[in-house]
């Protein structure tokens, strides 16, 4: 890459940044609203399509080294921690964006700066500089200013209703992004130091440990029923509290949860390499405002396309929680700038797009996908599935 890249090219990374991540959100929105019943089927099958992409990407490209043999059990105890934590929290985060409009996933999720700057003061026992906290402090106002009780118009009550329980999936997610952030580093000497290898074996496990959830969550049985073979007796699907009834087949559009998948799954990855070349082309202060438009933009085609009730409440909290993400982007890359010099990790930079990880998410969760990365020693991350 050239040390100086062109306004052009990084015009280009940052619109394909941006349109890969709305339409992650706004696609993984339309699947849960078509199928709100198949929320981990739904994670399942694009926990499998990144595996897919990481092997086919390996075809092509010897950068990709993907694992040649399976885990030991003593890796697998290693790993442990952050493959639970990994697949948890998206579960949680794909909860959340079933619960909520799209343009408040955001918010919902806005604790994600504020409980990782935290999460990692507390395990390098190193109080964060006052400008962080300033951000986070202003981040946490947002989040509050957003959840906090407003009129709202008898069309959304419903919607406000359902939504508690989104953000306490909301605040779960959040806390386990937090974490995640942690145990990428202490993982990574696990396997090699290699990211990409991190990021396959959390994607395949990941996989391996929703599939029995997928089954006793009466996923399955909705998928049978959903698609026209009649009834189907099942104590799980049914409720425990009315062993052996009959579940009602449900309205699914089986079209738009295939094709959904499908999208979100390849998009994911495309939106891995675009976080890749975001890293490489643009600065931290470009990738900041691309950020605020993507809000932006979030919002307003959230009231478009799924009709969004956009309250005071909901715009004060967006435009506090930007402002405060961006302050703290600036500091961050204003220490960057000091020890630049001490930061020059060449294949380290070349994986890290490809560990945030595709799933229901804020920079990026924004949507229904979670994007983590492997946080630099002294810089916590902040999503944006």
């Amino acid at each position: 890459m050239s040390d100086n890249p062109s306004k052009l090219k990084v015009a280009l990374v940052v619109a394909f940044y941006m349109v890969a991540a709305l339409i992650m959100v706004f696609v993984n929105k339309a699947v849960l609203n078509s199928s709100p019943n198949l929320p981990l089927l739904m994670l399942l099958l694009q926990f499998i399509i990144a595996v897919i992409c990481l092997h086919l990407s390996a075809m092509f490209s010897s950068k990709i080294e993907i694992p040649r043999q399976l885990l030991s059990i003593e890796k697998s105890k290693q790993l442990a921690p952050i493959l639970i934590v990994n697949v948890v929290g998206l579960t949680f985060n794909t909860l959340c964006l079933r619960g909520v409009d799209a343009s408040f996933f955001q918010i919902a999720r806005g604790l994600v700066l504020p409980l990782t700057i935290g999460v990692q003061a507390i395990d390098a026992k190193a109080a964060p500089s006052t400008p962080v906290l300033a951000a986070a402090a202003t981040v946490t106002v947002g989040f509050f200013l957003g959840i906090a009780p407003a009129p709202v118009p008898a069309a959304a009550a419903t919607s406000t209703s359902s939504g508690a329980i989104a953000l306490v999936w909301g605040a779960l997610s959040s806390l386990m992004t937090a974490v995640h952030a942690v145990l990428i580093k202490r993982s990574l000497p696990y396997v090699d130091n290699s990211a990409i290898q991190l990021a396959y074996w959390t994607n395949a496990t990941a996989a391996l440990m929703l599939l029995p959830f997928v089954f006793f969550n009466g996923e399955v049985a909705s998928v049978w029923v959903g698609l026209g073979y009649g009834q189907f007796t099942d104590p799980i699907a049914a409720g425990m509290s009315h062993p052996g009834a009959v579940v009602t087949p449900p309205t699914w559009d089986w079209h738009t949860f295939v094709f959904g998948c499908l999208v979100t799954g390849a998009v994911g990855f495309l939106l891995c390499v675009a976080g890749l070349l975001s890293i490489k082309i643009t600065s931290p202060v470009t990738h900041m405002f691309s950020s605020a438009c993507r809000s932006v933009l979030q919002t307003l085609l959230g009231v478009w396309i799924f009709h969004d009730i956009l309250s005071v409440n909901r715009v004060s909290s967006i435009t506090v929680i930007l402002v405060g993400s961006m302050y703290y982007t600036w500091v961050k890359a204003q220490d960057a700038a000091a020890s630049q010099a001490h930061r020059q990790h060449p294949k380290d930079d070349v994986e890290q797009g490809l560990l945030m990880q595709t799933r229901v998410s804020n920079d990026d969760a924004d949507s229904s996908v979670t994007m983590f990365e492997a946080p630099d020693d002294d810089e916590p991350k902040q999503e944006s599935r």
